[in-house]
């Protein structure tokens, strides 16, 4: 009788055993295979706002678990603390504002942004009733925090566009935070002030109303970012690119899971009005954020530009200096990034609740392509022109331009020049338009 050999026996008996296995627990997949211990790591973030959302929800959704990762957050206020957290290698990164990135990198440090989440400023021009139109601002007052401050930078920067000129045309008061310039305006004491969501929510209900925001006035700056440094990409880029692919795949999730979305975002901004929550999802996560979170070239040129008129140092700088954008491009031209808005929403393991991270005090001190600009607010359906049959007058809602307008009406972006010629006896530039003018959309 033919008697098998111990080795063949052996063989058979483990290859029971896995399709035994593969009954019980379906197919192995890279996920269960192996149980890899997970990857402590350490994020920072700089602010209480829904600019951090991204971060907010990679962890209480549990995508840093799907790539391996066991992330601490910790939320340190101050930018600067932030940058010398990841100098002296408390945190591996930090979700910041782009300000202090440069200015650290410019006094010789390693840290650089790799990815952008908020590409421009999300101030709305909050106006008294009064205020209609750009001209009616002359002879007004307008509050800035202070001069040469991020709200400085952005109302200046509005008035130029429209054709004013800051203390000659309208007086610009220096007058604290937000809070404080929400109060001055409430209280009469000016009629205008760049205004942050979701505190614009609180504005409009007293009836101020937007005049415009920055992106509509095409302004990018490097505000909210993913921050690391040099030395952590050359020893560790398998970790880098496996905490983009997090953010990226967060983002998507954001944008996708609205009801998930606004839990979490009243976890962390601890509110429950859903007025503020839709604010801050459709005007922020919706408009503002990119599906594909390239750093702004152009944003933190303007940015330098602004800082060579102090430093001298900073007039031989180039954005590409403060940028590293090698694992976002990966995952761009792999199609990483298409794949998941083509597809079914990603859903990471779901997370137990977790403590809204406290404050915490760090002592311890320490070639590029230009991609396209930030992401357009949500497209509007298109209307066909046989549909319109002849000219119609349009409100203009924030976040429109003449392009968004062509392709809305007219199905091609490029016919924004018709728009444009219809409305030339009260447009000045084609470039800046405000909320609630009225533009004639002609046929056809």
């Amino acid at each position: 009788m033919y008697t098998q050999s111990k080795p063949y026996l052996i063989w058979l008996s483990a290859l029971a055993c896995m399709v035994a296995g593969l009954a019980l627990h379906g197919p192995v997949t890279a996920q269960t295979a192996v149980e890899r211990p997970l990857e402590k790591i350490t994020i920072a973030y700089s602010s209480i706002s829904g600019n951090m959302a991204p971060l907010w929800i990679a962890y209480e959704r549990g995508f840093f678990r799907k790539h391996g990762l066991d992330p601490q957050l910790v939320f340190i206020e101050s930018g600067s603390t932030a940058v010398q957290s990841l100098i002296s290698k408390e945190v591996a990164f930090a979700q910041m504002a782009g300000a202090g990135v440069i200015q650290s990198r410019i006094r010789g440090s390693d840290v650089l942004m790799i990815a952008g989440f908020l590409n421009t400023l999300d101030y709305q021009f909050m106006v008294e009733k009064s205020i209609t139109r750009p001209e009616h601002l002359k002879g007004k007052a307008v509050a800035v925090s202070r001069f040469g401050s991020s709200s400085d930078f952005a109302t200046r920067y509005a008035l130029d566009k429209y054709g004013l000129v800051p203390e000659k045309d309208v007086t610009i008061l220096e007058i604290g935070s937000q809070p404080a310039r929400f109060a001055a305006l409430e209280s009469g004491r000016i009629q205008a002030a760049m205004i942050a969501v979701p505190t614009t929510v609180k504005a409009k209900a007293l009836g101020f109303h937007a005049l415009a925001d920055l992106q509509m006035l095409g302004l990018e700056y490097q505000h909210t970012g993913l921050a690391t440094t040099q030395a952590l990409i050359k020893a560790r880029p398998d970790l880098v690119r496996n905490v983009m692919k997090v953010f990226v795949e967060a983002i998507h999730y954001y944008k996708t899971q609205r009801a998930e979305s606004f839990a979490v975002l009243g976890k962390y901004l601890k509110t429950s009005d859903p007025a503020i929550l839709k604010e801050v999802y459709e005007d922020i996560g919706l408009a503002l954020l990119p599906q594909k979170p390239y750093p702004t070239l152009r944003g933190i040129d303007v940015m330098l530009r602004e800082l060579a008129a102090r430093d001298p140092r900073v007039r031989s700088a180039r954005p590409e200096e403060f940028v590293d954008l090698t694992f976002i491009k990966e995952l761009d031209s792999s199609g990483f990034i298409d794949r998941l808005y083509k597809t079914a929403p990603v859903v990471a393991s779901r997370e137990p609740a977790r403590p809204v991270p406290t404050p915490v005090t760090v002592t311890k001190p320490a070639s590029v392509t230009e991609k396209p600009r930030p992401a357009a607010p949500a497209a509007k359906a298109v209307v066909s022109p046989a549909v319109l049959g002849e000219s119609r007058e349009y409100s203009v809602e924030r976040g429109d331009t003449l392009s968004h307008l062509a392709a809305r009406y007219y199905g091609d972006s490029h016919k924004w020049p018709k728009i444009f010629e219809a409305n030339k006896q009260t447009m000045n530039n084609p470039n800046f338009i405000f909320i609630g003018q009225k533009l004639m959309i002609p046929s056809s």
